[in-house]
């Protein structure tokens, strides 16, 4: 799978490992409070209701991925590229600049001069 790096530089695989890692310990952390929160309410709550585990929490939270959260992306992600196709070139380099000044910096191999005050990569974002 190719990721969004723009160079294979070891300190952007490195950030690239890092940012991976981050999302699958939140969604493991999720997992867990899922379970505790069901297994905690749910037995107290609903007659018959029994509690559950870990894998199952994680089912539960793709169930309701799927159910609540699915397809408005698809929508989105289709306006957005009906966005871009209206787009004038002029217009799309624009946007591209933009998002290269806001996102570029995460895997450059000069992040040193960007640490730097008063350097103009520098942002204070």
């Amino acid at each position: 799978m190719k990721t969004n790096c723009s160079n294979d530089t070891p300190a952007c695989k490195s950030r690239c490992f890092k940012i991976a890692l981050l999302i699958v310990t939140g969604i493991a952390a999720l997992g867990l409070l899922v379970m505790l929160l069901w297994n905690w309410l749910m037995p107290e709550l609903f007659v018959g209701a029994r509690q559950i585990g870990y894998f199952q929490a994680l089912g539960i939270l793709l169930l309701s991925k799927i159910l609540f959260g699915g397809c408005h992306a698809h929508g989105r992600w289709k306006e957005r590229r009906q966005h871009w196709e209206s787009m004038t070139p002029e217009e799309r380099e624009q946007l591209k600049g933009h998002f290269k000044s806001r996102w570029g910096h995460w895997c450059r191999s000069d992040k040193a001069e960007d640490k730097t005050v008063g350097s103009p990569t520098h942002h204070g974002e």
